[in-house]
């Protein structure tokens, strides 16, 4: 059983760029990284690279045609017309690059990895991971391979049969949904942007019966979202009594992230993990959606500290600063970033009225448990 929380990451996310004007195309995990070592906050031995995921450990979720496809279309640069539009690849916001392969089978590899390091107990935080969009045999979402999917069938290949996954991004976590949608050992929860893209996880979405959805209206708060938590989520979570529970700390839903319409800060999200920490022997905290850097820096270093115990709310030393007035974004928000996206990893809060909408989303997916 891992004694303290372990951390796998890989510079393949330092170098690697999906290409200009790419929402992606802005440094997230490199960052998190470096500004958690600023911090002093990593222990070089809970440190890991993440592996490179194999042809066979992709396949256990991916259609092998698929896999070499995604392979063929790093080696040669390009793809024809017909296996673009047949695999969704060079097409639909998932660009050929120079790693198009490498870099989502390392994503991959790390929650393979991480499910090996849970086995006997513990947390591991995987700030790459989190590609909950990505289909059996189509790219989907910017998210080529599914690595949320491929940890959670390398846990029930441990034998575990009680499995949670919590999806706190604002976008519907429709791919591990469908992958899981007629296995009562996986149940999934997904707190989403209702009417974005892709369209999918309304509120009366079971799928086979384990997936539970919540379909927020734009302009969700924090104290929406401590609502939902404690009225929904945590109650799921009680009944289910997980062996192992993947959240998927996706930070999109910040006020201060382009894709979406929702108004969270990232107290929110970091007192939902620190809730949900307690609640399984083993959690993997993974990343997800993010589009601005200075959010999704502080954001994703903020998980680790408070599974780490360290103080979130600290000022910032001067090196960690360091990190973060390296930054550049070419949207309008990054030519005049405010003050507190340099001296501190929190937010203020962003209280707000808990809406009847919200309210009724409890009652809801508690129905018929």
């Amino acid at each position: 059983m891992l004694t303290r929380p372990h951390y796998i990451s890989s510079d393949i996310y330092r170098s690697s760029h999906l290409g200009r004007g790419h929402p992606l195309s802005i440094p997230r995990v490199s960052v998190v990284t470096d500004l958690i070592r600023a911090l002093g906050w990593m222990d070089p031995k809970v440190y890991h690279d993440a592996p490179m995921a194999t042809v066979a450990q992709l396949a256990r979720f991916h259609d092998r045609t698929y896999i070499e496809t995604v392979r063929r279309a790093e080696a040669d640069g390009r793809l024809p017309d017909d296996l673009k539009r047949r695999y969704h690849i060079g097409i639909n916001g998932n660009p050929i690059y120079r790693e198009v392969f490498r870099r989502p089978a390392t994503t991959a590899g790390a929650s393979v990895y991480a499910a090996g390091l849970l086995k006997q107990g513990g947390v591991v935080h995987s700030p790459a991971g989190g590609t909950h969009h990505g289909r059996r045999d189509q790219a989907s979402g910017f998210c080529f391979f599914n690595d949320p999917v491929l940890g959670i069938l390398a846990m029930l290949d441990q034998g575990l049969e009680r499995i949670a996954y919590v999806d706190l991004d604002a976008h519907h976590g429709d791919g591990v949904q469908d992958a899981f949608h007629d296995d009562d050992r996986v149940m999934t929860i997904s707190i989403h942007e209702a009417g974005r893209w892709p369209y999918s996880g309304a509120v009366d979405d079971r799928a086979g019966g384990m997936a539970r959805n919540l379909p927020v209206l734009p302009g969700f708060n924090d104290d929406e979202h401590a609502f939902l938590m404690e009225n929904a989520v945590l109650p799921l979570l009680d009944w289910f009594e997980p062996q192992a529970l993947v959240i998927q700390g996706g930070c999109d839903a910040l006020q201060d992230d382009p894709l979406s319409k929702l108004s969270l800060s990232n107290n929110a999200l970091l007192r939902a993990v620190r809730q949900m920490r307690p609640m399984a022997p083993r959690v993997l905290v993974l990343g997800g959606g993010g589009y601005n850097p200075w959010a999704v820096a502080r954001c994703w270093t903020g998980y680790w500290g408070l599974l780490n115990g360290f103080d979130v709310r600290a000022t910032l030393p001067e090196v960690a600063r360091a990190v973060l007035e390296s930054l550049t974004w070419r949207r309008k928000q990054g030519k005049n970033p405010p003050a507190h996206w340099f001296i501190q990893l929190h937010d203020m809060p962003n209280h707000g009225p808990i809406r009847d909408e919200t309210r009724s989303l409890a009652g809801q997916i508690l129905a018929g448990l």
